[in-house]
């Protein structure tokens, strides 16, 4: 046990659980990797790390070093050169992917990380890498990759279990908020430019876990470096920033302004109806003209931390609505530097001037008391926290998947999405790869076949192969283009276009395609259920799943069910 200086009262213990994240070894690295062997019946290499799902023991006295929970014991699966349990390596090697480097939720038992990398392969962007998780047993139970128009990049999210939703700070550029905010004059009065052209802020949204759907509900964007976002069991909201102040600390560790004001991190309520900032309105006076005026601030004061602008996590107890815990840095990455001044701390010297250590600390949100009560031991982040069987979120009615009553629940399956009366699901095996013959029906050809929103090489003879089955529901779609344009009014018939699309759980995503083109959708019925012109080479459009789409893009016409 680490023992630490608690500076509010000894309560009961607490397990806070968290996605952890290793900042810094004293090796230098930053997350340990240990190379188990080569799997030939998974076809793939197993490599176990330290990420993964972490508790925590805090009594208001001490806290107890992260340890792995479930533990990952490569004896487990693995021994005397031999691959012993081909699913337990899986599972092990799965813990690879626990990354929410964009955001990460727990709701009822479920984990939620969403993880941004390039795919230049593929689309030359950014893409985000969408994985649930049992926070029990730490199975990967879906994975599936969105384009960087989702927007899912957040300072956190949060449960609120006063209306069931799921909210959360999502990072967005003025053209990405709907017309009716970004046509309102009003919105640019007090800004210094026009925000459409791709300046990028911070928006209140909420978010639907079973389709990814971020709606804005800010009406604007906030420009504050937040940090954290955490809801109470009352459904009050707050947020952190992370208050790169430049005053030394006092001798209690708190910085403060030089009126005696504390400053550093701030603490934020937010309205989750308007999206607003919640403030206090406090008469100033003018120190030149002596006049007065009304000014707004924050209704809790700074935390007297700074911390940095890094992936951290909140949260609170469902039983204590009054207390908010959070893991953060330990300094801006200022402090007394190496000639005795306060200034930017080195990097080489990190080890022992702590730029990258975390703590832990409590938040009072009835005073807005803050308190740093202990370093985390190896500097571990976390990009998600809940307390062990007291979250807000725990017995709610919420689904991260919301798989509907025809999905099979027990066993491992994939759902082959391509007849027009519903779908096949098959029974597979946890690691197994799967192969499968396409045979279009006549005057249509394959255009794409996607595995969990990933694209798959088609091979000679129409043939495609899986990777490795990971998680427990996979998704098999198959688009089929009409071989030949001819007689479609309004098909160009000169050089074939590239485009292609994609089909995916919640829609498609159109890529290769022109400034200009037009995509129209129809129902089978025949009727038009989306039209719109393509502004870039990539777009995204979310329609209903469990429904066959014709598709008509540039010269090709594509016939896909979701």
């Amino acid at each position: 046990m680490l023992l630490c200086v608690a500076a509010m009262t000894v309560n009961a213990q607490v397990a806070l659980m968290g996605i952890g994240h290793s900042n810094r070894y004293d090796d230098g690295d930053q997350m340990k990797s240990t190379y188990v062997g080569y799997s030939s019946s998974l076809q793939k290499s197993i490599f176990v790390v330290d990420q993964s799902i972490y508790s925590m023991k805090w009594d208001g006295s001490a806290l107890s070093s992260p340890v792995k929970k479930p533990e990952v014991n490569i004896s487990d699966f693995y021994s005397n050169g031999q691959f012993t349990d081909n699913n337990k390596a899986l599972w092990a090697s799965n813990f690879n992917l626990m990354y929410g480097n964009s955001g990460a939720v727990y709701v009822n038992g479920k984990l939620v990380t969403v993880m941004s990398r390039d795919e230049s392969s593929t689309v030359d962007e950014e893409l985000f890498a969408v994985r649930k998780w049992d926070a029990k047993t730490g199975n990967l139970l879906s994975s599936e990759i969105r384009p960087k128009s989702n927007c899912l990049e957040s300072a956190g999210m949060a449960y609120n279990p006063k209306d069931g939703k799921v909210y959360g700070l999502f990072y967005l550029t003025g053209n990405q908020l709907p017309d009716e905010i970004t046509s309102d004059p009003e919105y640019f009065t007090d800004q210094d430019d026009d925000m459409t052209d791709g300046d990028a802020g911070y928006a209140l949204c909420t978010i639907d876990l079973a389709t990814m759907k971020v709606t804005p509900i800010t009406k604007g964007l906030y420009y504050y470096n937040f940090i954290t976002f955490a809801i109470n069991s009352k459904g009050r909201a707050f947020a952190l920033t992370s208050g790169a102040s430049s005053a030394v600390p006092g001798d209690d560790g708190k910085q403060r302004d030089i009126d005696g004001k504390l400053t550093g991190a701030q603490v934020w309520e937010f309205d989750l109806t308007t999206g607003l900032l919640k403030t206090k309105a406090v008469e100033k006076t003018d120190p030149e003209t002596h006049e007065t005026y009304t000014d707004y601030e924050p209704l809790l004061p700074a935390t007297g931390y700074s911390s940095q602008y890094k992936r951290q996590a909140a949260c609170f107890a469902k039983s204590n609505p009054n207390k908010m815990y959070w893991i953060g840095y330990f300094n801006s990455g200022k402090g007394i530097n190496e000639w005795g001044s306060w200034g930017s701390l080195p990097d080489s010297d990190w080890r022992n001037n702590g730029k990258y250590d975390t703590a832990l600390y409590e938040i009072d949100i009835t005073t807005g008391e803050t308190n740093r009560v202990c370093k985390i031991p190896n500097r571990w982040s976390f990009s998600a926290l809940w307390v062990e069987g007291d979250d807000c979120s725990d017995g709610a009615e919420i689904d991260p998947f919301n798989p509907g009553h025809t999905t099979p629940t027990e066993g491992c399956f994939i759902a082959i999405q391509q007849a027009d009366n519903g779908s096949v699901w098959q029974r597979v095996e946890m690691g197994q790869q799967y192969s499968y013959y396409i045979e279009p029906a006549d005057g249509w050809k394959i255009h794409s076949v996607t595995f969990n929103g990933a694209a798959l090489n088609v091979e000679e003879g129409n043939t495609i192969t899986t990777p490795a089955v990971g998680i427990q529901y996979n998704r098999l779609i198959v688009t089929f283009e009409q071989s030949s344009a001819s007689g479609i009014e309004g098909a160009p018939v000169a050089t074939p276009s590239q485009v292609k699309v994609l089909g995916s759980a919640d829609g498609i995503h159109i890529t290769n395609a022109k400034a200009g083109d037009i995509v129209t959708v129809y129902g089978m019925d025949g009727r038009m259920v989306h039209s719109q012109k393509l502004g870039g080479q990539q777009a995204d459009i979310a329609l209903k799943s469990n429904t066959l789409y014709i598709i008509k893009v540039a010269d090709k016409v594509i016939k896909v069910k979701l």
